[in-house]
């Protein structure tokens, strides 16, 4: 087994008199794909934060193979006083790094490098903080909630992007599709410990069911146990003193485990208050459309949603998905054509930006308005302790101020807030948010339950396959389009990839509409920058990797080398294959550019 490029060991931490990590154990090898999962709260951004050296532990050690390179993605970026987003990515870069990388991963991630930090949106801030991480290419990449912010297409490419990559992986997401096709292996950061097992996030459900559900088994066993010890203790006592004390101790120890023992959190109790039930037509539009200026937001829409529909609106950033939900839900109104809305419509909306928050506020008053200590919940009153247990929070969190709660503690505080008001018509923008895998189950199994009618929009696929029942699509220039079934029945039916075209729609609007003058217009082929780029350094690197295999070769001229230093022969041996296989690969590159160069020009 390769030996690990970082390894944390016993690692112990411990946060206001409660320990989040107890002995924890992780280490990661050279191309490894490790996916950290664990419940919100749990410590696994901490843990990650420890393993890129920036907390440090109250004990235990962390080692870095000498030279190995790590970078490190956190969920709330700081851009410092930088410029621009170039200025930001080339920050990250080390000496011996490229600066052409990162304007290329900025501009596949549809930045130009001159936007301003201070000014940028969610998904902007996400996808500049990526490029900075991604641009040295280091042995370790340590992504915390990567997805979060990111649209589809963008979601899709940087899967692609890592797929391609030879770095070591840690990933933390709550994206199930996402950690499914890249990971390998899964830590389980479970009750202060980690468990971990050779496998990706695929496998991963059912091992922890069967492992909660063996750790059940034993609690009753000892349960069981201290039953029987204790009937021993009122009845059955003899005269043998030493075989009583000693039996007397066990039962001390039995008790010491049971009441040590720390239980697996619970799910939350999610359950939406339902109104009366609606009119069977909930939505029916004809013909709609929006425009801002001279760019087309929907374009002669029409659609009829009925009681009990679960719509999905997905597209890339832009693409204009909350302005068709506001549409249809009669939030604003369409620049032509007709929304009809159902009779005995109660409407309950969750805010993806979490907007309506007042961070100065305490848990207690987000919930109860600020108006005693009851929440009305579908018109009844219910105690804001009880009700907050309900989504996980304790008891002690009542008077916590909004700012310091995790973005999973906000997500579930916005649906509470949401779930709490009556309806029969939810429409959800980006409900899984930083949300843990547990909570969205219950929140799928939810909204499988709710007699009423959802609308969502959301980027995650796995959740859309097991929630929705159609699938509204941008097709470009306004157009929308609406597919039955979930995400990846949308994409058979399309028989096309959403990402190429979806990209093209939102980040190079402007080239579409150039293009549209000549329809019938073949686009001439072009080198593209990473083409150009390579082939204007591969014969450079062709060069050094000669220079090292004659360098090598030179040790290897030597008759009494193998007699004198075996180990020096070995590695030179071992170096120059290396650098010859690399030598070969690189001259295949450039000849394969030199004739589509060349190619390019004849044309």
């Amino acid at each position: 087994m390769a030996p690990p490029l970082i390894q944390l060991k016993d690692i112990k931490l411990t946060f206001g008199g409660t320990p989040l990590l107890t002995g924890v154990e992780l280490s990661v090898s050279a191309e490894e794909r490790v996916c950290l999962i664990g419940r919100n709260g749990s410590g696994k951004s901490t843990l990650l934060r420890i393993a890129a050296g920036l907390v440090e532990p109250d004990s235990g050690s962390r080692f870095v193979q000498p030279g190995a390179t790590i970078r490190y993605l956190p969920q709330e970026p700081d851009f410092g006083d930088h410029a621009s987003t170039l200025a930001y990515v080339e920050a990250g870069l080390g000496p011996g790094d490229d600066h052409y990388q990162a304007r290329y991963l900025l501009e596949q991630l549809g930045l130009s490098g001159d936007e301003d930090p201070a000014h940028l949106s969610g998904g902007e801030a996400r996808r500049a903080a990526l490029a900075r991480v991604l641009a040295p290419s280091p042995d370790i990449l340590l992504l915390d909630e990567p997805t979060n912010h990111l649209d589809l297409p963008t979601i899709e490419w940087l899967e692609s992007e890592l797929q391609g990559r030879r770095s070591a992986l840690v990933l933390i997401s709550h994206d199930r599709r996402f950690l499914t096709n890249l990971s390998r292996s899964t830590a389980w950061l479970d009750r202060g410990q980690i468990r971990q097992i050779d496998r990706g996030f695929g496998a991963f459900e059912a091992w922890r069911d069967e492992v909660l559900a063996e750790e059940e088994r034993e609690q009753h066993k000892l349960d069981r146990k201290i039953v029987n010890e204790e009937h021993w203790l009122r009845y059955g006592v003899s005269g043998r003193r030493k075989r009583n004390v000693k039996r007397l101790a066990n039962l001390h120890t039995l008790r010491s485990q049971r009441r040590n023992y720390r239980g697996a959190a619970g799910s939350a109790n999610l359950a939406a208050a339902e109104a009366d039930k609606s009119g069977r037509l909930v939505i029916e539009a004809k013909n709609i459309s929006k425009a801002f200026g001279e760019r087309s937001i929907v374009e002669d829409f029409s659609i009829r949603i009925q009681r009990g529909d679960r719509i999905g609106v997905v597209g890339p950033n832009g693409a204009g998905k909350t302005t068709l939900v506001n549409l249809l839900t009669g939030a604003e109104a369409p620049d032509s054509g007709s929304v009809r809305l159902g009779v005995n419509l109660e409407m309950a909306t969750l805010d993806q930006h979490r907007e309506s928050l007042d961070p100065k506020s305490t848990l207690s008053e987000a919930l109860t308005g600020g108006r005693g200590d009851h929440v009305m919940v579908g018109g009844k009153p219910k105690h804001v302790v009880s009700y907050m247990k309900d989504f996980l929070f304790s008891q002690e969190q009542i008077r916590t101020p909004l700012e310091v709660l995790s973005g999973g503690e906000r997500g579930r505080l916005m649906l509470a807030r949401a779930l709490a008001k009556p309806s029969n018509l939810l429409v959800l923008d980006e409900p899984t948010n930083d949300l843990d895998l547990e909570t969205l189950d219950v929140l799928e199994e939810m909204l499988g339950d709710y007699e009423g009618t959802v609308i969502l929009i959301s980027h995650d696929r796995d959740f859309l396959d097991r929630v929705v029942t159609s699938v509204i699509v941008p097709e470009g220039n306004g157009r929308w389009i609406e597919y039955a079934g979930g995400y990846s029945d949308m994409l058979a039916q399309r028989g096309a990839d959403l990402k190429r075209e979806a990209v093209t729609t939102a980040v190079v609007d402007e080239k579409k509409a150039a293009k549209a003058t000549v329809p019938n217009a073949t686009p001439r082929r072009r080198l593209s920058f990473n083409e150009k780029h390579a082939l204007e350094t591969l014969p450079k690197t062709i060069e050094k990797l000669q220079a090292a295999i004659a360098k090598q070769q030179k040790l290897l001229d030597d008759p009494t080398l193998y007699a004198k230093d075996r180990k020096k022969f070995d590695d030179a041996s071992a170096a120059i294959a290396k650098a010859q296989q690399e030598l070969s690969a690189a001259e295949d590159r450039w000849l394969e550019l030199e004739v589509l160069r060349e190619e390019i020009e004849q044309a």
